[in-house]
């Protein structure tokens, strides 16, 4: 079974992924020309923030039967896949990574962390009274494993409430309100969480008339996705100092240097980099392997993507 990769040599390999089942034969690919296994490949692991360009050369693949992406999001890849392709993605990966930005975005905004770092570069010392997270009363649009995640890392910061927020309520392991009650949230909102997938139905879900619905001197923090919420109706509400506004993610990406979003006040940008920290690899390499031992024994693989 030919497997590819994202690791430079057999040691690396062996080193990130452990011991493996010894029907499954690696290649090593990170980018660039393909190897030269193309026409055994079956299972390809596609590198973490690495180029689209194979993407669309799967067709090149006559026995590709999966693919595994190292992000939670799959909404660009998925219109590459090939019928009888069964693709994963890695839920569970970023949970701890995208939650701690998530609430660090909040912290920073509301405690005006980024102003003091720019006032260290000159010498200026100019406190500020800073909004904290305590008693605030919190919405997470988005309940899946990072917005449960968010959840927990906001337990020891004695927020007012949490509303949970998906497209189906549910009541287990805690009450879920629908997607179809954003608008009777918004209002008792402080602080919004948005970590939603990314679909037709979600796409600029937080537009100028959910925007309105917040009140003054709310925190929108996306982790999820730019295109959640309506670019310019958010510098329109940031800009007029009612609304701020911390993002991992914007529309588009990457953001132009000349993009209003940048000057705007009460605005915090990081550049789509939630998943990205030590916590990552780890967790996706053990993700990998256990993927790679499911497949190679004929188990169900976890994650697909219906």
């Amino acid at each position: 079974m030919r497997v590819w990769v994202p690791f430079e040599s057999e040691a690396e390999a062996r080193d990130k992924l452990g011991e493996l089942p010894d029907n499954i034969e690696l290649d090593f690919y990170t980018g660039g020309d393909f190897p030269s296994t193309a026409d055994e490949v079956e299972v390809y692991v596609h590198p973490y923030l690495g180029a689209h360009d194979p993407w669309e050369r799967f067709g090149e693949l006559p026995k590709l039967k999966v693919v595994l992406i190292q992000s939670a999001g799959y909404e660009d890849i998925q219109p590459h896949i090939p019928e009888g392709v069964t693709l994963c993605n890695a839920a569970g990966v970023h949970d701890a990574s995208t939650a701690e930005m998530a609430v660090g975005l909040s912290l920073a905004l509301g405690r005006h962390l980024d102003a003091y770092a720019r006032n260290q570069t000159s010498g200026t010392w100019e406190p500020q009274f800073g909004r904290s997270l305590a008693d605030q009363r919190v919405t997470i649009l988005g309940y899946g494993h990072i917005g449960q995640a968010i959840e927990r890392r906001l337990t020891g910061f004695e927020v007012a409430s949490i509303t949970r927020i998906a497209r189906r309520a549910r009541t287990e392991p805690m009450p879920v309100r629908p997607i179809t009650d954003l608008d009777d949230v918004l209002p008792e909102t402080d602080v919004l969480f948005l970590i939603t997938p990314l679909t037709p139905d979600t796409e600029k879900i937080i537009d100028k008339h959910a925007l309105a619905l917040l009140p003054d001197g709310a925190q929108v923090i996306n982790v999820g996705r730019g295109r959640l919420i309506d670019t310019d109706a958010l510098v329109a509400e940031t800009s007029s100092g009612r609304l701020t506004a911390g993002l991992d993610v914007t529309e588009p990406e990457p953001l132009p240097s000349d993009h209003p979003l940048w000057t705007s006040p009460g605005v915090l940008i990081s550049p789509h980099t939630g998943g990205a920290s030590s916590a990552f690899f780890p967790r996706s390499n053990a993700l990998i392997a256990a993927q790679l031992r499911r497949y190679a024994t004929g188990q169900p693989l976890e994650n697909v993507i219906e």
